[in-house]
């Protein structure tokens, strides 16, 4: 994809999405040791960026596909926005949620108009009932992060984030399916190509880590973190990207994600998911190469059931 073909991606979405904003802190640069920008798509539609992958694949199906639906399986972010998307489109959409999922993401992607079929909380349980939908309804799967256009959708964040501020020495991202770095690395090669693309994972799941070294698509044995947007696997389509772009993922420990949440919530009043928080403890736990720099974190989303809230 060149420039032109990816600012297609961003003016094809750009109506049916916020414009979100950026936002930094004296107190977190100081902590940190370097200038930091914080992209704030907790603020965006359905509470996370995944508004812009699930409105971008919709838009590219034919009028045909729309009609018998989308489908796909998701912990909660995608969930909500697939059923988002669908409903400003006029489009049905089935989603597959593992019976685990957080609360309020449950409730939201209901409130959507989603069609939910709840399932045990494994890939293979989500993918089974995927299919027996697919087959009974014809819908259109949409994978959360290894769909191409789902991938082009959510580098998007990239693309306005590098309008908004310019020079940054670093972009920062969460890693779960791998979708928001991916498409991240596809806009930042374009339009920023000096800028090194950096991924933050929990230690409980840390395939990605894995995955960069061994050079091939590692699993998770257990799903033990309080990321719960962050549980899944990198795909066929993502990982080639994030292989040739993703300079180094850093790991933290639920200690430090926790903590990093608090502190945004506390001090910065935003209010963001755990899953958005590795990214922050990443800045904070790796300062000697981040020192003096400047640096952009992708602020996944803020959807945060506050009847369980880790702090």
């Amino acid at each position: 994809m060149n420039k032109n073909n990816l600012e297609e991606v961003y003016n094809r979405i750009k109506p049916h999405i916020h414009l979100t904003p950026l936002s930094s802190s004296r107190l977190l640069n100081n902590l940190a040791g370097c200038e930091v920008f914080l992209k704030c798509e907790n603020f965006q539609k359905a509470g996370a960026y995944k508004i812009r992958g699930a409105t971008n694949a919709i838009l590219q199906l034919s009028e045909k596909e729309r009609s018998k639906g989308v489908l796909t399986h998701s912990s909660g972010n995608f969930a909500q926005a697939v059923s988002l998307a669908a409903k400003n489109l006029g489009v049905p959409a089935y989603i597959v949620m593992p019976s685990n999922a957080p609360k309020i993401k449950k409730e939201g992607t209901l409130s959507y108009g989603g069609f939910v079929t709840e399932c045990e909380p494994t890939i293979e349980a989500r993918e089974g009932a995927s299919k027996r939908i697919q087959e009974k309804t014809g819908a259109t799967f949409l994978h959360p992060s290894n769909d191409i256009q789902v991938i082009y959708g959510q580098g998007t964040a990239c693309f306005e984030l590098l309008q908004q501020e310019a020079n940054f020495d670093y972009i920062i991202c969460p890693i779960g399916g791998g979708g928001l770095i991916a498409g991240t690395c596809l806009f930042a090669n374009q339009f920023s190509p000096k800028t090194q693309i950096i991924g933050a994972e929990p230690f409980e799941v840390d395939d990605a880590y894995r995955s960069l070294i061994s050079k091939k698509i590692e699993m998770n044995t257990t799903t033990n973190t309080i990321a719960d947007g962050l549980r899944t696997n990198l795909g066929s389509n993502n990982f080639p990207i994030i292989l040739h772009h993703v300079t180094k993922i850093i790991r933290v420990t639920e200690k430090e994600i926790i903590a990093a949440m608090k502190f945004v919530w506390e001090r910065m009043k935003i209010i963001i998911e755990p899953s958005s928080a590795v990214a922050i403890a990443a800045v904070l736990k790796d300062k000697k190469l981040f020192k003096g720099k400047k640096v952009a974190v992708i602020i996944s989303g803020g959807n945060v059931d506050l009847e369980n809230l880790p702090f």
